[in-house]
């Protein structure tokens, strides 16, 4: 009978795996025909792991349906190219590589980049028909679609909530995959980060994994599954997209970025991934990284039936920032927000901010001289740059644009349309006319919102056998919009929005950064805290609104950027406790774009009973701050955490910053457990370490 049962379990056994695999192959994941990615324990040539994935013969690390059937039943047959191409820099090694089919006409090209430094390679599709009539229908496109081999052991997927004004915002979260095991991703709506984040780590064993980055600010989707104690299936892709294509059409989809890490542990990949997104994928003037500001606001919030800034005034925004400057707090780049534009002050007529959106003219009556003046008065009283808010995709019913060029408005009912960047002669008559205001203003940064959810209208505007086109070419011509406003504007900096923080993948990161990441209840402080802890894991580059200077609120706004909402016209908090805060926040800054370390864990940090820390350390000097708080309904005064980093035998110079004390503590105690101490409720502690010299 024992026999028996031993013989039952093997068949269950092969009866599972056998339903496993069916369900992958399903689901697009052909395991047995996939691209192989080994890890063992070694760093990754980049060059050599190019040119062996794309070789001819080799089925490539990507995969899609052509006509219905599967790209690794046939892309090895096709004709294959693969050439390398001039590196952009030292530490770059780029490769084009193509594959042809003669019969069809159907040119599929991959250009793929390896950082040597970094252990990163990042690829991006094109497809092409080079026939005179249409292609079979391309299908199921996944950028990357893959088999990771690694040592016998479980793997565990680190990844984030995406944004939906909640306290939970880009909330950290863990999944360790059984054999069987499936994890998928996808956004809601077409915005990239909209519920879901396009950023994650998958750790193979204790010391190595690699950070997957998917680049697609539409509607991307990616799944994970186990198959085995030692292989992982991984995809990522584009969800909508079933279409032939047309003679000479030419289209692209998802980039995806795999950085390779060992380490001790997985902050090792993290770290590694935001270093990267610094030095290779960051915006940079004169060959070097610009690092966003810390803003100013002009007073935002004036009494009703006022709106965001539909009060403003050319001779009110100068007053305030000469108040600013006055009281020595003036920013490094101020920021004015929805509302400036024609009509939006129109009360009586039930007008606002939001329903006025495609009149993209300075209100005559308000800014008589558009906003140079403004502009102006920045430049010559302060160092200070300017930036002003734009949201030119959505155009509501009625206004200018909409009446002016009806032909390039998608909709799909209700009073929003989204203008089309999949139509080039609209892209450019969008570049060039935001580009003009920019320029005619005085305007030095961008900052570009998105208050609409696009999917149902792009499926809605979708041709014939044409499934998914629309968001394609609306996406290439958004990356068209925003290269060409980076083109013509050397030093300009893109804040990106979309309804705070639900636009950031991959591609929007190339070309800019979140300064307003959530739009969750503003100035709610252990939301931010929340939010920077999630961030941190993946994005060195993003900000958030800080309101309060007492310490507990304004270092829940801490970061790399920070945008400060102080009303300077009313009184209840001092300037001086403004200049304090301030004075704190340049000392933290830089320390964001070192290495992060969560000290509170992934679990649910949302509640108002807890603790939360977290590290920042600086490896070139070995010093950092941790940042700590204690919670309105946290109970113990006391909270233990292990730093890391540090070196054991070191001794460290630690500082309360709060009460002006100093001590002396070994890396290895440090490491071991530092003891946080705070006696009240709703408090914060801010310490910095160095090594004693």
């Amino acid at each position: 009978m024992e026999k028996m049962n031993g013989l039952m379990r093997q068949l269950l056994n092969r009866v599972f795996i056998l339903v496993l695999l069916l369900a992958v192959a399903g689901g697009h994941l052909h395991s047995a025909a996939q691209s192989q990615l080994t890890l063992n324990g070694k760093a990754v040539n980049v060059e050599r792991w190019i040119t062996t994935q794309f070789a001819k013969g080799k089925t490539p690390p990507f995969s899609f349906d052509y006509g219905g059937t599967p790209s690794a039943q046939f892309l090895r047959t096709w004709q294959h190219t693969i050439r390398r191409l001039p590196d952009a820099d030292g530490n770059a090694v780029r490769y084009l590589v193509t594959y042809t089919d003669k019969q069809s006409g159907l040119e599929v090209s991959c250009e793929v980049t390896g950082w040597k430094d970094s252990g990163a390679v990042e690829w991006l599709l094109w497809f092409e028909n080079k026939a005179e009539s249409p292609t079979p229908a391309i299908s199921k496109v996944q950028t990357v679609d893959a088999s990771l081999v690694h040592p016998k052991a479980e793997a565990t997927v680190y990844y984030a909530e995406g944004s939906s004004a909640r306290r939970s915002d880009f909330a950290p979260r863990e999944r360790t995959l059984a054999p069987g095991d499936t994890l998928t991703m996808e956004p809601r709506g077409g915005r990239s980060s909209d519920s879901a984040f396009p950023f994650f780590n998958v750790q193979t064993s204790k010391a190595e994994g690699v950070v997957v980055a998917v680049g697609w600010t539409g509607t991307w989707n990616s799944c994970i599954t186990a198959i085995d104690e030692r292989k992982l299936s991984l995809s990522a892709g584009i969800k909508h997209l079933n279409a032939r294509l047309l003679p000479g059409e030419r289209i692209r989809v998802a980039s995806v970025c795999l950085l390779f890490w060992q380490g001790d542990n997985r902050m090792a990949g993290h770290n590694r991934f935001r270093r990267f997104m610094l030095n290779h994928h960051s915006r940079k003037v004169n060959g070097e990284t610009v690092y966003y500001p810390m803003f100013g606001g002009f007073n935002w919030g004036d009494p009703e039936p006022c709106n965001e800034y539909t009060c403003m005034t050319t001779t009110y925004a100068i007053a305030l920032v000469e108040r600013t400057h006055l009281f020595g707090l003036a920013p490094e780049a101020f920021w004015l927000d929805a509302g400036w534009y024609t009509e939006a002050d129109d009360y009586a007529k039930g007008k606002n901010w939001y329903n006025t959106v495609g009149n993209w003219t300075p209100d005559p009556e308000r800014f008589p001289d558009g906003m140079r003046p403004i502009a102006d008065y920045i430049h010559a009283k302060t160092d200070a740059k300017f930036m002003v808010w734009f949201e030119p995709e959505r155009v509501y019913k009625g206004s200018r644009w909409e009446r002016e060029h009806p032909e390039w408005m998608l909709s799909a009912g209700g009073d929003n349309r989204l203008f089309n960047l999949a139509n080039p002669d609209a892209c450019r008559w969008m570049s060039q006319t935001i580009g003009d205001i920019l320029e005619a203003n005085g305007i030095d940064y961008y900052r570009q919102d998105f208050n609409i959810a696009p999917e149902g209208i792009w499926l809605a505007n979708d041709e014939e056998g044409r499934r998914g086109m629309t968001e394609v070419k609306y996406i290439m011509g958004l990356y068209d919009f925003w290269d060409y406003l980076l083109s013509r504007f050397p030093t300009l900096l893109i804040d990106n929005c979309a309804s705070g923080g639900r636009r950031l993948d991959y591609e929007t990161m190339l070309r800019s950064a979140p300064m307003w990441r959530t739009d969750y209840n503003y100035g709610e402080p252990v939301g931010y805290q929340c939010h920077t802890y999630g961030l941190e894991f993946f994005l060195p580059q993003h900000a958030t609104g800080s309101y309060h200077v007492n310490p507990f609120d304004s270092r829940s706004s801490l970061g790399s950027a920070v945008v400060f909402n102080w009303k300077l016209t009313q009184s209840g908090e001092a300037f001086t406790d403004m200049a304090r805060t301030l004075e704190e926040f340049q000392a933290v800054r830089p320390y964001f774009y070192e290495d992060f370390y969560p000290l509170s864990g992934t679990g649910d940090l949302t509640g108002d009973d807890i603790w939360l820390a977290y590290q920042l350390h600086r490896p070139s000097d070995d010093s950092g701050y941790i940042v700590a708080f204690r919670r309105a309904a946290c109970e113990s005064a006391t909270y233990v955490v292990r730093l890391c980093g540090l070196n054991p035998a070191q001794t460290y110079i630690v500082y309360n910053k709060d009460k002006n004390e100093t001590s002396e503590l070994s890396g290895a105690t440090l490491m071991e457990g530092l003891t946080l101490t705070l006696d009240q409720p709703r408090s914060s502690l801010l310490l910095k370490y160095e090594v004693k010299q």
